[in-house]
């Protein structure tokens, strides 16, 4: 672990938990039992623009539902693991997809769950709102809590240290909505 700012730069892959990073962790239930769940658009913009510009982005989360699998699909976001209880597997599976070693991850996470696969990367980060678990085990914690900003904060700090945030003269991106 070295100096911040070069660390955050190394980062190619963003990883988000959903419910209280993507989002503020409240969920309301239809009655056909999916979850609705409220998302911030700044962030959808940021993930857009990483993309764009050839970052990767994958969700690990244990959250399911189709309104779940039609935002990531919105923003083009192919790799997405729903319902998933084993989330330091899917990581290892992620790094192994995408040929990427810890060092270049950054994972956003807010509560336990999300303890053992944040120990594994080089940028553990959280929104100001995680748990006390969380925030001792993040180099970072955001100002913003989850679903108030806090993707768009990460998301930004990398890109800029890498040079790689909207300059002026870069075409705009369309953000998906419904």
């Amino acid at each position: 672990m070295g100096n911040f700012k070069e660390d955050i730069a190394r980062v190619r892959v963003f990883v988000f938990d959903v419910d209280g990073v993507l989002t503020d962790g409240g969920i309301s239930v239809t009655p056909e039992g999916d979850f609705i769940r409220k998302y911030n658009s700044k962030d959808g913009y940021a993930l857009s623009l990483a993309l764009k510009k050839g970052y990767h982005i994958a969700i690990i989360t244990g959250g399911k539902g189709n309104s779940l699998k039609v935002r990531f699909d919105m923003l083009g976001v192919d790799h997405v693991y729903m319902d998933c209880h084993e989330k330091l597997k899917a990581l290892k599976e992620l790094c192994d997809e995408l040929d990427v070693s810890a060092d270049e991850i950054l994972y956003m996470g807010d509560d336990v769950p999300d303890l053992e696969p944040m120990r594994h990367v080089g940028m553990p980060v959280c929104p100001a709102d995680a748990v006390a678990e969380i925030v001792n085990a993040s180099r970072y914690v955001s100002q913003f809590g989850g679903g108030q900003g806090c993707v768009r904060d990460v998301v930004e700090q990398v890109m800029r240290a890498r040079g790689d945030w909207y300059k002026e003269g870069d075409a705009p991106i369309r953000v998906a909505s419904r």
